[in-house]
C-alpha cells in the first residue's frame, strides 16, 4: 500500500493503519531500533511504541515521507531507551559517533538554545544536499542510522578504508561550511 494512503487511514482513525504500517516498514524500523538498543524487546517495545506515537500526532501531522516520519520517532524512541538503560555509562557506538561529530559541529550541551540548535540542523541539511550522493548517504548512514563502518563498506560495495576516508572528508568540509554561515564550533 502507498504511503499516502496509509497517512489517510491514520486520518481516518482507522486501525489498519498501523497493520498496514507493521507490514511495509516493521522490519526496518526494527533495524533503525537495534542500532541502539541492541535488545531484541526493547528494540520490539520502541517499534511498538513508534506505531502509537504514530497513531497519537496523525492527524493533524500528514507526514510526506511516511518512512522518515516513523524512522525519526523511532530512533529518538530508541536513544531514550538506551540512555534509560545505561543511565550511568556511555554506550561506546553513541560516544564515537559524538566524538566524531563533535570535530565539525558545536556542542548542544554547550547552552545552544532550541532556535540555534534548529539553525545547525538546517545549515547541516543543506551541506548535505550539496554533496554528491554517495558522500550524502554514507553520512546519513553513519550518524543518523547509527551504522558501522564496516556495514556501510559492504552497503556501498567500498573498502572500509574508503569509507572512513570519505567521512573524514565530509566532516572536514561540513566544518568549513558551518564556520562560513557563523556558526562557532
Amino acid at each position: 500500500m502507498e504511503d499516502k494512503f496509509i497517512v489517510c487511514l491514520y486520518h481516518q482513525r482507522d486501525e489498519q493503519a498501523v497493520a498496514e504500517t507493521q507490514s511495509k516498514y516493521g522490519a526496518q524500523l526494527h533495524r533503525v531500533s537495534w542500532k541502539f538498543v541492541r535488545d531484541r524487546r526493547d528494540a520490539e517495545e520502541c517499534v511498538n511504541d513508534t506505531y502509537l506515537t504514530a497513531w497519537n500526532t496523525m492527524p493533524p501531522e500528514r507526514p510526506q515521507y511516511l518512512f522518515a516520519f516513523l524512522a525519526k520517532i523511532t530512533r529518538h524512541l530508541s536513544l531514550n531507551r538506551m540512555q534509560y538503560r545505561k543511565a550511568q555509562k556511555r554506550d561506546a557506538l553513541v560516544q564515537e559517533l559524538s566524538q566524531e561529530l563533535l570535530e565539525c559541529i558545536p556542542n548542544p550541551q554547550d547552552g545552544m538554545g532550541e532556535y540555534q540548535a534548529g539553525e545547525v540542523a538546517a545549515s547541516i541539511s543543506t551541506f548535505l544536499k550539496g554533496c554528491d550522493e554517495t558522500a550524502q548517504a554514507v553520512f546519513v548512514r553513519r550518524y543518523w542510522y547509527g551504522d558501522s563502518i564496516a556495514e556501510i563498506a559492504v552497503q556501498y560495495r567500498m573498502t572500509q578504508s574508503r569509507v572512513k576516508s570519505m567521512l573524514f572528508r565530509t566532516r572536514n568540509r561540513l566544518k568549513e561550511w558551518l564556520q562560513k554561515e557563523g556558526i562557532a564550533i
